[in-house]
């Protein structure tokens, strides 16, 4: 009877040390996953941006800002999952082409003891669109 016992114990205790890791992992993933959804999209949005026109008049790369904003909003809303986010866009330079996108994960709060903590996770990238000369 007494190693029934320590079986369970066992049990409890590896169930314990799951929900620890998915907790964690949660978050960390999230930091992960929300950098690199960041970097990409802020590229392909760059390139679905650019003043196909100007570059064929002048040879110099130009974006249109409320295109970079509207492809940038629409191919995150496609890639994230359900979670609060805070987007923020900071210096979008037409030519040469630059922009700063700022994206806050809200997290929910958690309260231990008096103590109301909340885990905002805050990922900033900052994009410039280069011509390949060799191209």
């Amino acid at each position: 009877m007494k190693e029934s016992y320590w079986g369970y114990w066992l049990i409890v205790l590896g169930v314990g040390v799951i929900i620890v890791m998915m907790l964690i992992s949660n978050v960390s993933a999230t930091n992960t996953q929300d950098y690199y959804v960041l970097k990409e999209i802020s590229e392909a949005a760059m390139v679905d941006a650019v003043d196909y026109g100007y570059y064929r008049e002048s040879g110099e790369l130009r974006i249109n800002k409320e295109k970079f904003v509207e492809n940038f909003l629409r191919r995150f809303a496609e890639n994230v999952s359900l979670s609060t986010y805070q987007i923020d866009f900071y210096s979008i330079y037409e030519s040469p082409p630059k922009a700063s996108v700022q994206v806050i994960t809200k997290s929910n709060t958690y309260q231990l003891n008096s103590n109301v903590e909340s885990f905002d996770i805050v990922n900033r990238v900052d994009a410039i669109l280069e011509l390949d000369s060799n191209s």
